[in-house]
């Protein structure tokens, strides 16, 4: 009898124990809504344009253990019902303060989610939400923020280039990688044919989507190329939403001691130009044999005027190359179109060579570069 009393007696500790604990639980896990939004007023205006920052505030919600409350803050188009919001994050201190400082170039990346356009307006629901990181409150108060984008987007990390007029088609994950030139600013050095193409963030997964409106930079659709196949610079900037088109028409390797140009560099595929077996001849001077060069693109405006780019080495002046010489010396940076500065001296074995020389401007390559090999 005193076994099966000390059992019950057990068996009923147990069970007080796992109700109070679930009972502990349940009010660790228990806070009260956010009941009241402070700041921004509701419809303020907000021009994304400027260098600032938007200053998110809200009332207080209490937690039933006096501990701590967590907070996120979530935006919704004008119309939505935050069942599948646009962009959800902490507050100030990982969640813990009851403001967010958000600047306005982050603010833009949000409006850009939602759907408002460069240069356009729009408005923005937002709320808060609070919790302990699980049983999350309901939204009790709304508000409305109305935002003006300036020209552009927010630049991604990286950018492709791929359609059927492109050299790649229309498969994402062999779509060609754009070189970054700056924090916002691509290009791509390569050949269109008939066909579309546009831009994308990504050569995985839904990548935001771009293309040429005219000399504006769009979201969300493609441009048509009609004509012959040509080869193009095509600049990106995500700072102001403009592109530049450039056709690039010729390039070709300049010999200063002839003054001439040599050959011309048919174009490849994936920003290379190249001849093969080409042979080189240095110029015999009294004091030696002359081997300088450097190279000439001719380019194309959109109304047919041709203009000259010339590129060269970073220094004004160089020693012939070697084994040992590293691969800044064959970098190519614009230079003038002054006969002597800035130009290449060929290795000593290219002389009465034929050679291999490859222009290269794509993204594989850390630099703009070329090389000049011979068997």
């Amino acid at each position: 009898m005193k076994n099966f009393l000390y059992k019950t007696l057990g068996v009923a500790a147990v069970l007080i124990s796992l109700f109070s604990c679930q009972e502990d639980a349940e009010l660790h896990t228990e806070v009260t809504p956010v009941n009241a939004l402070y700041s921004p007023e509701n419809n303020a205006f907000m021009n994304l344009g400027a260098q600032s920052s938007a200053i998110f505030e809200w009332e207080a919600a209490k937690a039933a253990d006096n501990g701590v409350v967590l907070y996120d803050v979530i935006f919704d188009t004008e119309q939505g019902d935050f069942s599948d919001p646009v962009y959800l994050l902490p507050s100030d201190g990982r969640g813990l303060q009851r403001r967010l400082t958000l600047p306005f170039s982050e603010l833009n990346k949000i409006a850009q989610m939602a759907g408002i356009q460069p240069e356009g307006a729009g408005k923005l629901q937002w709320s808060v939400q609070s919790s302990k990181g699980v049983n999350v409150q309901p939204l009790m108060d709304i508000r409305l923020i109305e935002v003006a984008r300036p020209a552009g987007f927010p630049a991604p990390d990286e950018l492709y280039l791929l359609g059927s007029a492109t050299e790649a088609g229309e498969s994402l994950s062999d779509a060609i990688l754009m070189k970054k030139t700056s924090t916002n600013t691509f290009e791509a050095y390569t050949s269109l044919n008939e066909g579309a193409y546009h831009f994308v963030s990504r050569n995985t997964g839904e990548p935001d989507i771009f293309f040429i409106d005219g000399d504006k930079l769009r979201a969300d659709g493609e441009t048509e190329y009609s004509g012959d196949q040509k080869v193009y610079r095509i600049r990106v900037d995500f700072s102001n939403g403009t592109t530049e088109i450039t056709e690039v028409s010729k390039v070709e390797l300049w010999f200063a001691p002839n003054d001439v140009f040599l050959t011309d560099l048919p174009y490849e595929s994936n920003g290379t130009w190249s001849v093969t077996d080409f042979p080189i001849e240095f110029r015999q001077e009294s004091w030696g044999r002359d081997e300088r060069y450097k190279f000439r693109f001719t380019t194309k405006d959109v109304e047919g005027n041709e203009m000259e780019e010339w590129f060269g080495s970073t220094n004004g002046d160089n020693q012939r190359p070697t084994e040992s010489t590293g691969p800044a010396y064959w970098y190519m940076v614009p230079v003038s179109n002054d006969r002597w500065n800035n130009s290449y001296k060929f290795a000593t074995e290219v002389d009465n060579a034929n050679a291999d020389i490859s222009v290269i401007f794509n993204a594989e390559v850390s630099n703009y570069t070329h090389v000049v090999s011979v068997d």
